[in-house]
């Protein structure tokens, strides 16, 4: 079983729904293919998948706090970038991140865990769609398994290929 699952290979006429501009993505995103990069403000993204969008920033625009595992959660990403009105999300991360951009983020994540403690998102959250609960998710998952997910991103980056079990992973 492959460790990593290139959720972009298979988006076919789906693509045309990302046309974020990189430039315009959002600090907060994780490392990978997708991206929030000029969304709009509508809040719409977790109602399609709520374990893979957030709010976050100047304006509460959508960025992607955990990339798609599986074809069944890049289906729920395309549907939410779908629904951006303005088309803001982008899946060319993979041609835009290098090795040493993703280690980067890496020893800055400690600016991203601030920010997610320092706001009540229990109030931001009118549209209730469990943003406080979503903000925990991160925060867990960037003290825990996101590091191994990283590595498993770098490996696919600097090898263009998933990881074999067992192999050895690039350091962070």
């Amino acid at each position: 079983m492959a460790l990593y699952y290139d959720p972009v290979a298979g988006l076919g006429e789906d693509r045309e729904a990302f046309r974020g501009d990189w430039e315009d993505r959002l600090w907060l995103n994780v490392p990978g293919p997708f991206y929030g990069g000029g969304t709009d403000t509508c809040r719409t993204g977790r109602d399609s998948a709520p374990r893979h969008v957030l709010y976050g920033g100047a304006y509460l625009t959508e960025y992607v706090y955990r990339q798609p595992g599986t074809p069944a959660e890049t289906a729920r990403l395309v549907e939410a970038a779908e629904r951006d009105p303005l088309l803001g999300y982008g899946c060319d991360g993979d041609a835009r991140w290098t090795p040493d951009a993703v280690r980067e983020w890496w020893r800055d994540r400690g600016r991203i865990t601030e920010y997610l403690s320092a706001h009540d998102w229990d109030e931001v959250d009118w549209a209730r769609q469990g943003v406080a609960a979503a903000v925990r998710d991160y925060a867990s998952y960037l003290a825990g398994g996101l590091a191994t997910d990283v590595r498993i991103y770098l490996h696919w980056l600097e090898e263009g290929r998933s990881p074999a079990a067992g192999e050895r992973l690039p350091d962070l």
